[in-house]
């Protein structure tokens, strides 16, 4: 056994809360078992584009309660730092995944022993709600324990400052040294006079808030069917749409209660393919017309669409473009902005442009995208990988309040005859054919990002003149900046006028993802357009798959 990491590991068993936790590591050092430990100890988990997550396992690699208590001694320590006063309050929830109540506690102890307001949600809520109440109490800051979309063995923790909007560099920062120096803690139990719960009065005026925006003028007899892939969302999504006046509304049963094991998904995320087999089959049955789905903690959103005698599952850019399409007349007359990431279509900046609407391009993660207005305001954010923000009171994705948004759009393009597929037909039309496609290539085991790191290192070194049989105009390494944004992780491989291709490490799961965006001439016709960008897109696939596929 290393004995620098056998140090380690004794360093931190004395200082883990958890019973169950501290036995297991202390098999594995009577074990002699070096590798399991060094996949325990060697990459530690650190703030990155979603806070934490990983693997629920003891450990420093793992979310663990150690893991979650020194996190929260972070919180504390950079609320100090930055001179901000805990007793504002800071706002925490949690999800239904394994080890969220037990994370969730530890979380409060700790904060209340260090001096802080708690405001704590009454159960496993929507994560979107913890944005919402930071700002509606004006907290201080907030945390929820979620792994939004990722496999049923991680979790997470999510920190958000007190504009509700996740925190970005250096604060991430400054909380993860001072968790990396944490060492004997002060705890205080719920009935510490910081204690409170968060006041039905406050979701419940997200609630009406919601409705009032989104919900169809004398309700509405679109046929929705609607699932929260075994997520928190269910009850409460079902509700929204009840209070704004659907009639139609179709639960997917065998995912609507919440369930941590996921057993219905290969993984709990409605980009995934397969992912809306269950929803499609219940809306079949009853003729529903529209699937809406959650991730398991509803800050995301999946639409389909009945398409003539199939079933279109829609990209995260298409319902941006449709989102988009139903508020930039608001938008403009509030003066508003409009803002996307550089992963996201080109095509927002141009409806935007045409509506004379600020419109910013972020880097990847919505903890920019909900800053992108500056002192101004952000009517509509979004990214490709199903996150929507349609109203400022949320500063973040918010799956909940998009939902509402797109079911008043389908229900107002059904009134005219018509589908969200002739709307994006209309769109394309006006802007250009836009095909968007996102691919991933998962890494596995203690050695998946050193995998990631080597794949994207080799595509950078092999500089390739061309890409799928089309020819790469230019390269653009992020790491370095660019068009002003911060240095980031990623590589841009620019085809002239034919579009881009953007690789980049996932910031939330260990995987490569490449972003394609191919905009064809407007010459002949949408479906002519399409089917050139279609092989154009079967042929970059093919090509990144060789040079990216990892393991």
């Amino acid at each position: 056994m290393n004995a620098e990491l056998e140090q380690q590991v004794r360093r931190w068993i004395d200082l883990d809360p958890d019973e169950h936790d501290r036995a297991e590591l202390q098999t594995l050092l009577d074990a002699d078992d070096e590798t399991e430990l060094e996949r325990r100890f060697r990459a530690p988990l650190a703030f990155g584009t979603a806070g934490l997550r990983g693997p629920v396992m003891a450990g420093p690699a793992g979310m663990n309660r150690a893991t979650v208590r020194r996190a929260t001694v972070g919180v504390i320590a950079w609320l100090n730092e930055k001179g901000l006063d805990a007793t504002r309050g800071v706002i925490v929830g949690r999800d239904a995944r394994r080890g969220s109540e037990a994370f969730n506690d530890e979380v409060v102890s700790v904060l209340l022993g260090g001096g802080a307001v708690v405001y704590e949600m009454p159960s496993p809520l929507p994560t979107p709600l913890v944005p919402y109440c930071v700002k509606a109490l004006d907290a201080v800051a907030g945390i929820m324990i979620t792994a939004s979309h990722n496999p049923p063995e991680d979790n997470g923790y999510k920190l958000y400052a007190s504009d509700g909007a996740q925190i970005i560099p250096p604060d991430d920062e400054i909380v993860e040294r001072y968790a990396q120096r944490a060492g004997e803690v002060a705890l205080a139990s719920r009935s510490a006079s910081g204690h409170r719960s968060v006041p039905n009065e406050v979701l419940e005026d997200y609630r009406s808030h919601m409705v009032a925006r989104f919900g169809p003028e004398g309700g509405s007899d679109l046929a929705i069917a609607y699932t929260p892939l075994h997520g928190v969302g269910g009850e409460f999504m079902a509700s929204l749409l009840a209070d704004a006046g659907y009639r139609r509304v179709t639960r997917v049963e065998r995912q609507f209660a919440p369930d941590a094991r996921f057993p219905t998904l290969p993984f709990p995320n409605p980009e995934e393919k397969g992912a809306l087999d269950l929803s499609i089959e219940a809306a079949s049955a009853v003729g529903a017309t529209i699937i809406l789905a959650n991730d398991p903690d509803a800050d995301r959103l999946g639409v389909a669409v009945h398409d003539g005698s199939v079933w279109r599952v829609l990209r995260g850019d298409e319902v941006g473009w449709l989102l988009a399409s139903s508020l930039v007349d608001e938008i403009k007359v509030k003066g508003q902005w409009m803002a996307t990431s550089i992963v996201s279509s080109t095509l927002l900046a141009k409806l935007a442009s045409e509506s004379g609407v600020a419109c910013a391009t972020t880097l990847t993660g919505f903890k920019w995208i909900a800053r992108a207005a500056g002192d101004g305001v952000l009517g509509f954010g979004y990214e490709e990988a199903l996150g929507y923000a349609v109203d400022p009171s949320v500063s973040d994705k918010d799956g909940l309040s998009a939902a509402l948004a797109v079911a008043r759009l389908a229900h107002e393009v059904a009134r005219e005859g018509k589908t969200l597929i002739d709307r994006i037909d209309e769109i394309e039309r006006r802007f250009g054919v836009h095909r968007t496609v996102q691919l991933s290539f998962r890494a596995e085991g203690p050695t998946a990002h050193d995998q990631i790191a080597e794949r994207i290192e080799s595509l950078r070194s092999s500089n390739p003149d061309s890409l799928g049989g089309v020819q790469v105009s230019g390269v653009i390494d992020l790491d370095q900046g660019w068009q002003g944004l911060p240095p980031t992780e990623g590589l841009v491989f620019e085809l002239g006028s034919f579009g881009r291709v953007i690789v980049r490490p996932s910031g939330t799961e260990a995987k490569v993802k490449a972003y394609l965006e191919l905009t064809p001439p407007q010459d002949g016709t949408l479906e002519a357009q399409r089917a050139v960008a279609e092989r154009t897109a079967a042929a970059l696939e093919a090509d990144l798959t060789v040079r990216l596929e990892c393991g």
